[in-house]
């Protein structure tokens, strides 16, 4: 995946920069709303792609998470929440309301409960495929968002309140974040057991 460089939130202000001896104008701009939540999806991604890229296919399909779930499982929730993300957002393009994805919001725990027996036990290599292929589809429909879309309290009733960046939060990165303490740990734990095994080929039998 490609993680953009990193940037900072700050106010739009003029500062100051030491170059060469001389005082140079440098002009800081504000990060919009998509840039935001495009640094936070990058941000949360990396940090699982780092827990998950030592491991092998055997400790991905481990169960060993809450609910027993193992971690292809994890990947493939996450890739249908953001696939009814994307839904919702082709369908708010379109001047409809995305019943779907409130529905799912509605009621988490029953949702993860009827798309974990309907996918369980998909093939690790489409598990992977989606989950990439939907985030590519997730940012193209981000980056075609203006501002007032995604930060307008008032623009969308059904959301009571709230705004669409948050809602995109909420179904994303926040959603992922929940997992990572978890997926840390049993990463952690796995490469541990790794290690504390002696491989056959390292036992002399002569001291035996």
């Amino acid at each position: 995946m490609q993680v953009r460089d990193h940037r900072y939130e700050v106010m739009d202000v003029i500062t100051f920069a030491r170059c060469n001896g001389r005082t140079a104008n440098v002009t800081i701009f504000p990060m919009s709303a998509m840039e935001r939540l495009l640094d936070e999806l990058d941000a949360t991604r990396e940090r699982l792609l780092v827990a998950l890229e030592s491991l092998p296919d055997e400790a991905l399909l481990q169960p060993g998470l809450a609910e027993g779930w193992s971690m292809a499982d994890v990947l493939m929730n996450l890739t249908l929440w953001e696939s009814e993300l994307v839904t919702a957002l082709m369908q708010i393009d379109q001047g409809k309301k995305p019943g779907g994805l409130l529905a799912a919001l509605a009621e988490p725990a029953k949702y993860n409960q009827a798309r974990f027996a309907e996918f369980k036990g998909r093939a690790l290599d489409a598990v992977f495929d989606d989950w990439m292929k939907v985030r590519l589809e997730l940012e193209e429909w981000l980056e075609m968002l203006p501002d007032e879309q995604l930060t307008d309290k008032k623009r969308y009733s059904w959301l009571k309140g709230r705004s669409l960046a948050d809602l995109i939060a909420q179904t994303t990165y926040e959603n992922e974040r929940r997992y990572l303490p978890e997926i840390e740990r049993f990463a952690q734990a796995w490469e541990t057991a790794e290690r504390d095994t002696i491989p056959l080929t390292a036992v002399n039998i002569n001291n035996l």
